[in-house]
């Protein structure tokens, strides 16, 4: 039974996705099939009746699983979801949590112990120190509750880097990818966070990840929004924060923070301040949007559109008003980019040629949307090829045929088929600023 089993999962995974430039790294036949039973509760029979209904479960997982991060719902495998299948991840399920009881998981008392009982050789015992105390201080600020770290003896959250089998019935090592996992609220292994020693920590960010399992530790699931702190897959590229609809799922299970001092919110930057410098700048349905210390401004003007939203090493497509499904993907397979790369500072799209230009530290490179590749001779210096922005590209946008850039609280106006610079203008001069 156990080889036929095995041969079926083989001739249902054979299937590889390929990228732009040749295949990607995928999880093998049996890691996927591990990820739907692990996260999807995917159930496999061994009898002559149950093999014949394995085809339409895992269909029926895999659309499960499409559905809940927004890929496009086939039940089929595709490069897409065998992306997402790839990713670090969190190794508690997302349809089903590690059940310890049948009420609604939560603390019965607001003042919390924890115990770090062994540390990863991969850190300084202070930065985990410190990475466990800022989660707790995350949720803390938005809740009733208190932490206290304790010593010795049994604290409710009990948090330990553990190896493979470790005696709780969901080792790690299948799937590959699981960071950490942790249980819901409740007596024994209830709370405990166990983190993988197998990785190595410092290609991970332990704040982040300690953060999302303590989420699971005072019980909350996962969620499917991509912005949450609780959604499953690991965000490297995201500051360590809570979205609304983390703080509102926190205060469900216990009530506002009793803390007059909440925490304290970004300063709103001003169009007009003649200070004012940006992140990113892009053209969503027509409209201009940049963005500054995480807000976005957005401006009268009307342009064209964008199709890349960059983020470290991410990116997504948009078609018209709405996010295309599948991503974000990484720059380096689908793109081409080398892993020395680690952020893109900007992007821009030439619509008459069909190249894009990304712009990275003090280079830039160029990919042609019709042979779906990098031109070779890049990455070339910004300072020659875009003689007069500087040495390095805060933003860049199109519009009417030539290139904006941003650098500092300069704007550029460039012509991209002789590369010179045109207009010298302030940051903010798209918004109707009144001159002082």
């Amino acid at each position: 039974h156990f080889w036929e089993i095995l041969l079926f999962l083989l001739c249902l995974f054979s299937s590889k996705g390929t990228s732009l430039h040749g295949e990607i790294d995928q999880p093998s036949p049996t890691d996927r099939y591990n990820y739907l039973q692990k996260f999807y509760d995917l159930k496999m029979g061994t009898s002559k009746s149950g093999r014949q209904r394995n085809s339409s479960l895992v269909t029926e997982k895999l659309k499960q699983m499409q559905e809940f991060f927004g890929l496009k719902v086939t039940g089929k495998i595709d490069a897409d979801t065998l992306n997402v299948m790839k990713q670090p991840r969190c190794g508690v399920p997302d349809v089903a949590q590690y059940v310890l009881t049948d009420r609604t998981p939560r603390w019965e008392h607001t003042h919390l112990t924890y115990r770090i009982e062994n540390y990863t050789p991969d850190l300084p015992r202070a930065d985990v120190d410190s990475a466990m105390e800022k989660a707790f201080r995350l949720w803390s600020n938005v809740s009733p509750l208190t932490f206290t770290k304790i010593f010795e003896g049994q604290a409710d959250i009990m948090i330990s880097f553990v190896w493979g089998d470790h005696g709780d019935s969901y080792p790690f090592g299948r799937p590959a990818n699981t960071l950490a996992h942790a249980f819901l609220p409740g007596r024994g292994i209830g709370g405990d966070v166990h983190f993988d020693e197998e990785k190595r920590w410092t290609n991970f960010n332990l704040y982040y990840v300690a953060a999302h399992e303590v989420g699971h530790s005072l019980g909350l699931g996962h969620d499917n929004d991509i912005g949450s702190l609780m959604f499953p897959s690991y965000n490297s590229y995201r500051d360590v924060l809570l979205s609304q609809r983390d703080i509102s799922a926190i205060q469900a299970l216990y009530g506002p923070s009793k803390n007059p001092i909440q925490p304290g919110e970004l300063q709103v930057p001003r169009a007009c301040d003649s200070k004012l410098t940006f992140d990113a700048v892009t053209t969503i349905l027509g409209e201009a949007y940049a963005f500054s210390s995480g807000h976005d401004l957005r401006s009268l003007a009307k342009f064209s559109w964008s199709i890349f939203w960059l983020t470290g090493s991410k990116y997504w497509a948009f078609n018209a008003d709405q996010m295309v499904r599948g991503y974000p993907k990484d720059i380096y397979h689908s793109l081409g980019f080398p892993q020395s790369v680690k952020t893109i500072n900007a992007a821009v799209h030439e619509d008459e040629t069909g190249k894009t230009y990304f712009f990275v530290a003090n280079e830039y490179w160029r990919y042609d949307e019709n042979t779906r590749s990098m031109d070779t001779g890049f990455p070339k210096e910004i300072a020659h090829g875009f003689p007069g922005i500087g040495k390095q590209v805060d933003a860049v946008f199109q519009e009417g045929g030539f290139f904006y850039f941003f650098h500092g609280k300069r704007q550029y106006k460039c012509d991209p088929k002789t590369k010179q610079i045109l207009t010298l203008l302030k940051t903010n001069s798209w918004f109707n600023c009144r001159s002082k």
